[in-house]
């Protein structure tokens, strides 16, 4: 256990809460840090942004380009500027009258070397470290050879093969002594260095060394957890450390005696695989991880270690920083980065609620289709992939579906069921990368048979593949059943019965009396009694067992649904994205209205995006893309000549393959122009993520050197090249308006829009690490300060600059700002009704009576021509913002509200 110590912080005071208007995300790196966001406020101001949302700020591990990687909660990043940067940056944003939304890591950790101190004296100490509450290590995991151990996957071979070609070497600096593997070190356990001491004694007859040697050798071992001997072990092992430093520094001779013997033992290979035995840690191949790791990983990354943030000393410290920046008004609120890895979010979320005086909170939430955030957090909303993928469907033409279906499968002759892709590739995971995290669970599910007389006969292999089964099956990324409480949601019973139902028509082998088991435990039905008649509290190994299941069925979803299906499931990638379902075409404009009027009655205030660090492609590549669900017919003439012409690129038939293939005309027709570079990085990194040829733990050298050539040859070749250019050149303006369409809609609907990063101008990125190139701000910047002078023809006439979108964004944006009761909490939504033969073609709403968003989609349908389509707008005169016309309500042609821009944003006329 750990040694308890007082909170170190209390919570902060009531204030009413700032909802941001809008936010501005930015990415802040080495290269892009506290100086440099300070340069840009103003320029974001201009641009009428109300805060600054920034990646995460704290200590990250050395070398961390994104900052989830924390390694200390208590100070702000050097890299990214220190203290002082931060300051600046704080004071540059209040000067420009910009607040600032923070992004929050609360699960996880980055098992860096010192940097993290608290992972440091875990694996020093072991069980008996003062922080090993503040891990989630499992100490008594199922393999023995673990027991009480952490494993830390971290060598590039074999362990004895690694200590055999002499890779390990022992180091002593002062007091202290760690092993090094190459950029690793690790702390060596102060009670293992007994031996070497006393054997550096007797070779320069020390006999102060040698009493330092067996007081070492007598602390209290690690599994000694109580409070006591964690306390003497604390105490002396710091000083035996401090006198051995001090002997080694005053004692030459007695310090070239001890380095003498660390250097004999780095020799000595037996010597030094008995030291390294003896430490609260076994080093061991990196493949071991995925089927051995007793700790939980935010999902299989080794370096990110699970925190317990539901003990509240570990809230309060690794929050005590981000709550003094809302107490002093630093920061008006806070982006949740994967809560659905807690063990108890809704706990977490109420901690956080209290202890940040009911400030502005997102949480990173993906929802399935039809899934409902928990109506009992206490937050402001999602951080937006909901409403991502319900306005991007508006501009997918249902249409296409079957065409492109029916063409996909004749390419790649690959499966056109999506739901059937994400089974296999979540039983890859399970298999592959988290069978570790399985297995722990099993383990637990022993346990709990073996209390509950009519299933103890279920064998290991039995439950084991019962969990897999159901795992698989599980329809959204987690419950949130609270065995404390015994809080169980309907939603809770209707996913966790589903699963179950199709994990036993899956498995008929597996008696469904032993699912039916699963499901009452994960629904905390199953109690057993403490006699007759008399139910029992939910016992200890039972509600460990639903927590550990719920927090392993979201990385079962994200590994094999976003990092894998998205990746091999191709038929149009522009569905393929956070938050979306690919087996869902398109989004009813009826259905959209209905959403977005719920919204403003429940979640008025979470945020809506269109684009994030963590997305797919950019908005705009996305817009392009769905273009396609309009011409499936022109699309399968190009796909067929392209196919032929490339075909010569290959260096054998079947390398690359035909689903690659598909997905790399996608990517050249969503990004086009796009570079050779980025196209050869982003077709690598796709096909790993496949992980049907080749994979980053399995890579296949010759797939991949024939995909790096194939693609090099496209994109080098002249024919294709030209046929390319004529093919995306009639969908380069119908893609602009869909993105104009998309932002103005995201600007103006119910909820806090955001803007990530350069996305004021056409953005024509790729996944990480292609959407975090540097901005141009200087040429953003300029182009701001000249949209005043022009008029919207001279905008729409340098349209490839990105002007006619910096001045949708700019334009809405200030919008907010002089009206805010429009679009805030008290800002009805009120759908238009559009009549003609093309109002399919329209979606255009009202928010608060005040102001009027008109937008086209389906825009190739159009045609140019709206065939006297009509909208009715409320009575009132209403003036264009973005052309500078006015408009009487009534019924308006839409030919003439788009005459001068292809979108319309309208502001009611006050009253004289």
């Amino acid at each position: 256990m750990a040694a308890e110590a007082p909170p170190t912080g209390g919570p902060v005071a009531a204030r009413t809460p700032v909802v941001p208007l809008s936010t501005y995300r930015v990415q802040l790196t080495p290269s892009f840090g506290f100086d440099d966001a300070a340069v840009i406020a103003g320029y974001l101001s201009d641009l009428g942004v109300s805060h600054l949302y920034s990646s995460p700020v704290l200590q990250a591990a050395p070398g961390s380009t994104h900052g989830y990687d924390v390694v200390d909660h208590s100070r702000v990043s050097a890299e990214l500027g220190g203290e002082a940067g931060h300051a600046r940056m704080c004071d540059a944003l209040a000067a420009a009258g910009l607040g600032q939304v923070l992004d929050v890591v609360p699960n996880h950790m980055a098992v860096a070397g010192p940097e993290n101190a608290w992972w440091w004296d875990v694996l020093e100490n072991g069980p008996a470290s003062v922080y090993a509450a503040y891990f989630d290590v499992d100490w008594d995991p199922p393999e023995s050879k673990l027991r009480h151990t952490v494993l830390l996957p971290i060598l590039g071979d074999h362990y004895g093969r690694v200590l055999e070609a002499g890779e390990l070497r022992l180091v002593r600096r002062g007091g202290s002594f760690t092993v090094g593997y190459h950029g690793h070190i690790v702390p060596v356990a102060p009670r293992s260095l007994d031996r070497l001491l006393v054997s550096a004694a007797e070779g320069c007859d020390s006999p102060e060394l040698e009493s330092v040697g067996v007081a070492f050798g007598r602390l209290p071992i690690a599994t000694a957890t109580d409070r006591e001997s964690v306390r003497v072990r604390h105490r002396d092992k710091e000083v035996l450390r401090s006198r051995l430093a001090e002997l080694c520094a005053d004692q030459p001779a007695l310090a070239a005696a001890v380095d003498a013997r660390v250097e004999a033992m780095n020799h000595d290979w037996d010597a030094l695989d008995a030291l390294l035995d003896r430490q609260n840690y076994r080093l061991a191949y990196w493949r071991t991880a995925g089927r051995e790791v007793d700790y939980r990983r935010f999902f299989d990354i080794n370096t990110l270690v699970g925190v317990r943030v539901e003990d509240p000393h570990v809230f309060d410290d690794t929050h005590a920083l981000v709550l003094e920046w809302l107490d002093k008004g630093i920061i008006d609120g806070l982006r949740i980065d994967h809560p659905d890895g807690l063990l108890d979010p809704e706990g977490y979320l109420r901690r956080l609620h209290d202890a940040g005086g009911g400030r502005w909170v997102v949480v990173e939430k993906i929802l399935e289709p039809g899934e409902r955030l928990p109506p009992s957090w206490p937050v402001a909303g999602t951080t937006g992939y909901d409403f991502l993928a319900r306005v991007g469907g508006l501009f997918v033409d249902p249409g296409g579906r079957e065409p492109i279906l029916s063409l996909y499968a004749e390419v790649t002759g690959r499966s056109t069921d999506f739901e059937e892709v994400v089974l296999a590739k979540k039983h890859l995971a399970l298999r592959d990368i988290l069978a570790a995290d399985l297995n722990r669970l099993t383990g637990l599910f022993v346990q709990v048979c073996e209390r509950h007389r009519r299933y103890r006969d279920y064998t290991r292999h039995e439950l084991h593949e019962a969990l897999r089964e159901v795992l698989a099956c599980f329809p959204v990324y987690r419950t949130y059943v609270r065995p404390a409480d015994g809080s169980v949601s309907d939603d809770d019973v209707a996913h966790v019965e589903a699963a179950a139902a199709a994990a036993a028509a899956r498995r008929p082998e597996i008696e469904e009396e032993l699912f039916a088991f699963l499901a009452d435990l994960l629904l905390l039905r199953y109690r057993g009694v403490t006699a007759p008649g008399i139910p029992a509290p939910v016992g200890e190994v039972e509600a460990e067992l639903v927590a550990r299941f719920q927090q392993l069925s979201g990385p079962v979803m994200a590994k094999g649904v976003e990092d894998t299906a998205f990746y091999d499931h191709v038929p149009l990638v522009s569905l393929n994205e956070v938050g979306d379902f690919p087996g869902r075409w398109g989004t009813p404009v009826d259905e959209f209205h209905r959403a977005c009027a719920e919204a403003a009655l429940q979640w008025p205030g979470s945020m809506l995006a269109t684009g994030t660090h963590d997305t797919k492609r950019s908005e705009d590549v996305r817009a392009r893309l769905h273009l396609l669900s309009e011409i499936p017919d022109r699309w399968a003439e190009a796909i067929g000549r392209w196919r032929a012409m490339n075909d010569c690129h290959r260096t054998a038939p079947d390398l690359p393959d035909s689903n690659a293939e598909y997905l790399l005309y996608q990517i050249a027709v969503g990004a086009w122009p796009l570079p050779a570079e980025r196209a050869v990085a982003y077709m690598a990194k796709a096909a790993k993520e496949a992980k049907a040829h080749t994979s980053w733990i399995d890579p296949d050298p010759a797939y991949d050197e024939a995909l790096r050539s194939f693609v090099e040859g496209v994109a080098g070749g002249d024919d294709f090249a030209g046929d390319l250019a004529a093919f995306v050149e009639p969908l380069v303006t119908p893609g602009r308006v869909t993105s104009l369409a998309q932002a103005l809609v995201k600007l103006t609907a119910p909820g806090v829009p955001d803007t990530y990063q350069g996305t004021e101008l056409w953005d024509l990125s790729l996944v990480d690490p292609d959407n975090r190139r540097p901005v141009d701000y200087g040429a953003r910047r300029r182009l701001l300060r000249e949209l005043p002078g022009l008029d919207a023809a001279a905008i729409w006439a340098r349209a490839d600059e990105g002007l006619p979108k910096l001045k949708v964004v700019r334009e809405a944006l200030h919008l907010r700002r002089r009206r805010p009761s429009a679009f805030g909490a008290e800002g009805s939504y009120t759908p238009l009704v559009a009549s003609g033969a093309k109002a399919a073609h329209v979606v255009a709403f009202v928010r608060g009576q005040q102001v009027a968003t008109v937008v086209p989609r389906l825009v190739l349908g159009l045609a140019g021509d709206w065939g006297g389509t009509t909208v009715d707008l409320p009575a009132g005169r209403w003036r264009s913002v973005l052309t500078g016309t006015d408009v009487d309500g009534g019924r308006v042609r839409l030919a003439d509200l788009f005459a001068a821009f292809p979108v319309a944003l309208l502001e009611l006329d006050d009253p004289a």
